[in-house]
């Protein structure tokens, strides 16, 4: 039996200038599914997204997910793409143990954590304050170069990781340090700086962006403790629930996470098309 991809649709161009296009999944001509393939937001025409795969539930357990997922991958480098991507719900068993099998390689986890309606309070000496005007602009220049090498680790060439690192924050921080709903705060113990927090407040949770332990002071439960600051800004907000990324290998920041109760909700992949 042949599996193809038939569209359903013409090429369609979004106003951010991304491509995508929908597919039947056939078996001799049969169909028994669907795909929904487009290009990246972030990286543009270098990076395939699969943005659904569905199997109808007849035709599952036969294989038919696999190929139309390689299929796809065809498509996309048809395209030019350099690059696959996909994002899966936590709880998706059979895609996640699928895109493992294909050699999607993990890239992040994105995490939630239900909080109370009473903080914890900071460890003895730790408190907190307003990053001042000054130390707002040697963080920013500094964490745009963290955040691209870290995207670099990832597998993204320098000049997509650099333009990506510019971009989110020119998004996320249209008026610098005085951007609605955003939080800059020094962590101090003892009256040292020791780590920075950036908090993000939406309509239904807040969000960690950046959390950083100064290089002198790591090792030392300061990390935990910024943490801290966040669900204590979190319900200062109103808000009862905090969320993050965390890139893959990252594992001190693991650790932390999920000895503070956060959940995963949603796994990245990522995949280069040779």
């Amino acid at each position: 039996m042949t599996t193809t991809l038939r569209p359903t649709e013409p090429l369609q161009r979004a106003a951010d200038g991304t491509r995508s296009r929908r597919y039947q999944v056939c078996v001799n001509s049969r169909p028994v599914g669907a795909v929904h393939l487009g290009t990246s937001p972030v990286f543009g025409d270098s990076a395939a997204r699969i943005l659904s795969l569905r199997i109808d539930e007849p035709d599952r357990r036969r294989g038919r997910a696999t190929v139309a997922a390689l299929a796809a991958e065809e498509v996309a480098r048809g395209w030019g793409c350099r690059m696959i991507e996909v994002s899966l719900p936590a709880d998706a068993e059979a895609a996640l143990h699928l895109a493992r099998a294909l050699g999607y390689v993990l890239r992040a986890r994105g995490m939630r954590k239900r909080l109370g309606d009473t903080p914890a309070p900071l460890p003895a000496g730790s408190r907190a304050r307003p990053m001042t005007p000054a130390e707002f602009e040697t963080w920013r220049v500094h964490e745009t170069e963290e955040y691209a090498r870290t995207w670099i680790a990832q597998g993204v060439s320098g000049a997509d990781a650099h333009a990506k690192a510019r971009r989110d924050h020119e998004t996320l921080l249209p008026r610098g340090a005085d951007t609605e709903n955003m939080l800059f705060s020094v962590l101090e113990q003892e009256g040292t700086r020791v780590g920075v927090l950036w908090l993000a407040r939406y309509a239904e949770l807040a969000r960690v962006y950046d959390v950083e332990v100064d290089a002198a002071h790591r090792g030392r439960g300061h990390g935990r403790a910024l943490m801290l600051l966040a669900e204590q800004q979190t319900i200062g907000a109103g808000l009862r629930a905090l969320g993050l990324n965390v890139f893959a290998g990252n594992t001190p920041a693991e650790r932390l996470y999920d000895s503070l109760g956060f959940r995963t909700t949603r796994f990245s992949f990522a995949k280069p098309l040779l």
